[in-house]
């Protein structure tokens, strides 16, 4: 959907009991902020009450009325029964905590299996993605969901292609899109994404500044920052190291000189480093200076020369492969595409 469209698309939350309340709230919030776009830019906006909008959503529940949420705090939901299926332009299935033992509401993947497939596209968000997997909709697709439960999630379905590092993926086959993406703050991700292809950039953008999110960043961003990721799998090993290499990208980072920030010697630490990260170092200085750049091309107007300098790419030649190697796209493309001062 583009501006020019005058009816609403109907965003329909389908939940369970114990809600993350953050999973439903935060892309409740990016639809919100988008349709606050929307009606600005009509010529009628001083009257914003009878403007046709972008969305309207409903959030629903198998009983209906007060549902619990796992923070505690209470919501109140329509009854699915109620709804009109063929009025869904998109159900969206927000996460529950999961655990090994986790049943899922029976009656909830009954009327996702049901109803879904009527919907233009279907989306979840963190562990809402074992629902669309309960239903059979994630069969044989790719599919996000919070790293904590990537495992659980391919155990229990294992045709479920499951990927734990993306923060949100798209899937288009047999036409048909399905949507998943990784925890909490990634469903405002997902939502901002599922704007872009209704409303176009500028609205998606408008709508991340509203929420003061200070890039929309794209799906295949890992769900950690590489230096969180390295210092997780170090289990804290090499924490001071990793800060230091995230300072000092624009030097040279060999064995040599990592070893010596670590005082170890270059044979010992690259022997260490593998074993407590599960990857060589040259590796992880690799993946935290395509971070650092995608950071700089999205968040400042410098210049791609200054940037590949800045980030320890020496050229930009350099900086082109490593992007189109990591995103598929080239430098030029990522900061047109993704950038929070294009608004």
């Amino acid at each position: 959907m583009h501006a020019e469209t005058t009816h609403a698309r109907h965003i329909v939350f389908a939940v369970a009991p114990d809600l993350v309340l953050l999973d439903a709230c935060g892309p409740i919030e990016a639809f919100w902020r988008a349709e606050l776009t929307m009606r600005a830019q009509s010529p009628h906006a001083a009257n914003l009450s009878t403007q046709p909008g972008a969305y309207r959503v409903t959030l629903a529940s198998i009983e209906g009325g007060v549902l619990p949420t796992f923070a505690g705090l209470p919501v109140v939901a329509e009854k699915l029964a109620t709804l009109d299926p063929a009025s869904i332009d998109t159900l969206i299935v927000p996460g529950v905590p999961i655990d090994d033992h986790t049943a899922l509401q029976p009656e909830l993947v009954a009327w996702i299996a049901a109803h879904a497939p009527r919907a233009r596209r279907v989306a979840s968000v963190c562990t809402g993605a074992f629902y669309l997997a309960a239903a059979g909709l994630l069969d044989g697709r790719r599919a996000a969901t919070h790293w904590r439960n990537a495992a659980q999630l391919a155990r229990r379905f294992p045709q479920v292609d499951v990927d734990d590092e993306p923060i949100f993926i798209r899937d288009e086959r047999d036409g048909r899109v399905v949507w998943t993406s990784a925890g909490v703050t990634a469903g405002i991700d997902l939502a901002l994404a599922l704007i872009e292809e209704d409303c176009g950039h500028a609205v998606a953008m408008q709508a991340a500044r509203r929420l003061v999110v200070f890039m929309k960043r794209p799906g295949g961003q890992a769900q950690f920052s590489e230096a969180l990721a390295a210092q997780s799998a170090a289990g804290g090993a090499f924490d001071a190291l990793h800060g230091w290499m995230a300072a000092n990208l624009h030097i040279e980072l060999n064995v040599e000189r990592l070893a010596e920030a670590a005082c170890m010697s270059p044979r010992t630490f690259a022997r260490r480093y593998v074993e407590a990260v599960g990857r060589t170092p040259a590796r992880t200085v690799a993946a935290m200076r395509v971070e650092a750049a995608a950071h700089a091309l999205a968040q400042s107007r410098l210049p791609f020369k200054r940037i590949a300098a800045d980030c320890g790419f020496g050229t930009e030649q350099n900086l082109r492969r490593a992007f189109e190697r990591r995103y598929g796209v080239l430098p030029a493309d990522y900061r047109a595409r993704f950038s929070a001062l294009n608004a």
